[in-house]
């Protein structure tokens, strides 16, 4: 099952199997029974995909995968709803969960629903099956074109093996992996299932797997390190007694655009699309437990991010976009962040910011966000050095005003941001002293 495959034709009614699990008294006469009302075809049948697994006993789950790895692959081109993945799974006994785990890890580590213990599992499953594969493909090829490609793949995984390495004791858990020629991977640093403050990063152009994820999980460890040591400052005593956890996502879930392809919407909607789930995702693991959830996105990927929360298909707590080129939300009103939690960080000589070239610039005073410092300075509270950004990728640099400004963000504590102020208006030098919401929130 090592990477995920084109779109299959259509299954038939006899391979779906009967009803499910989840009664939708709306649903469509499908031959599907109780499928979500409104979802797609594809989605319906990859649905009775998935309640046909669930009822097959351990022993017969690997050769029906065998038998069946086009629609499998659906479920991931057009997936369940996360609510009714994680609903089902519920309902299946260990003893086949390992099973499907062990024949379908690709399927089932990137399937949003499922737990993300089971998820990394699998993952790193698939992963070290691809690689394999990837070995002893590449000894019998002779093809000089193919060889290239099996060896981009091969240095892809090795990079993302490199990525998942636990640094100072902190797990990491791989949450998405497509080996294909467009990678995508998804790296937490934390533990998603139980963290009190979860932070999305999102990337823009020229950020693909292949070369950038072991840096980007780099970037991950950087702001759930800074998040924890805040958090025990901003704590004192009650620190050493239960610090909120934090987790942090190293996201490359969608194909970063390159120069010849910058121009257009297509991966930023693709971008969008996977983002969207990944939320929906988070959202059916924790919906008894909802965490305090922030996406920090970068250039493209800021436009990305504004599409899928212009959607109101899911909500989440604080938004910051970095060297954003807009998009044709017009304004933090029409965005799906609760309170309007919305920050602008625009570095001097950054070319893309105030372009709207995608239709609005959010770092005018009228489209109502906070502004984040970018620039540097000391820091009001540590008295600690901060470095400026400059240009379009320097938003991540260790030790920048901005990477401290994204912390406070993610952890709530948007009022410690140092240059924060209406987006357009003049930039404060220091921060403002605020109420610590840490304990007591709605979260």
């Amino acid at each position: 099952m090592a990477g995920a495959g084109a779109v299959p034709g259509e299954m038939t009614h006899q391979t779906l199997g009967p009803a499910g699990i989840v009664s939708h008294d709306t649903a469509p006469q499908s031959g599907i029974g109780d499928a979500p009302a409104g979802s797609t075809r594809t989605g319906l049948l990859a649905a009775g995909t998935l309640r046909v697994l669930s009822r097959l006993s351990a022993s017969d789950i690997p050769s029906y995968i065998e038998s069946h790895r086009a629609a499998l692959d659906a479920m991931l081109v057009n997936p369940p709803r996360a609510s009714d993945v994680a609903a089902l799974w519920k309902l299946i006994d260990p003893r086949k969960q390992e099973a499907l785990v062990k024949a379908a890890p690709h399927v089932i580590g990137n399937l949003e629903g499922i737990p993300y213990a089971v998820r990394g599992r699998a993952n790193v499953r698939d992963l070290k099956q691809t690689m394999a594969e990837t070995r002893e493909n590449l000894s019998n090829e002779s093809g000089k074109a193919e060889r290239l490609t099996m060896k981009r793949t091969l240095d892809t995984l090795q990079n993302i093996t490199k990525a998942l390495a636990r640094h100072d004791g902190v797990r990491r858990t791989l949450i998405g992996l497509d080996a294909s020629s467009d990678a995508r991977a998804a790296i937490v640093i934390g533990d998603l299932s139980r963290a009190h403050f979860i932070s999305y990063l999102v990337p823009g152009m020229y950020m693909s797997v292949d070369e950038q994820i072991v840096d980007w999980a780099k970037v991950g460890q950087e702001l759930y390190d800074s998040q924890t040591d805040w958090l025990r400052r901003l704590l004192g005593p009650r620190g050493s007694q239960a610090t909120p956890g934090v987790a942090t996502v190293a996201w490359i879930g969608y194909q970063t655009p390159e120069l010849m392809n910058i121009g257009g919407l297509d991966l930023a909607t693709q971008g969008a699309n996977n983002l969207e789930r990944s939320l929906e995702g988070l959202q059916s693991i924790r919906q008894n437990d909802p965490p305090y959830v922030s996406v920090f996105a970068h250039s493209y990927g800021s436009t990305a991010a504004l599409l899928a929360l212009q959607r109101h298909s899911v909500t989440i707590d604080a938004l910051a976009l970095l060297g954003s080129p807009g998009s044709d939300a017009q304004s933090v009103a029409q965005l799906s962040v609760r309170d309007g939690n919305v920050f602008v960080g625009q570095a001097p000589m950054d070319p893309i910011v105030h372009s709207a070239f995608f239709g609005s610039d959010p770092g005018a005073a009228t489209y109502g966000a906070q502004k984040m410092g970018v620039a540097g300075g000391v820091d009001p509270i540590t008295e600690k050095t901060l470095a400026g950004s400059s240009g379009h990728n320097e938003y991540f640099a260790t030790g920048s005003e901005s990477m401290r400004n994204l912390a406070l963000i993610g952890i709530d504590m948007g009022e410690l941001v140092m240059g924060g102020a209406s987006a357009g208006s003049p930039t404060a030098t220091t921060a403002s002293g605020g109420s610590n919401r840490i304990e007591g929130s709605k979260h």
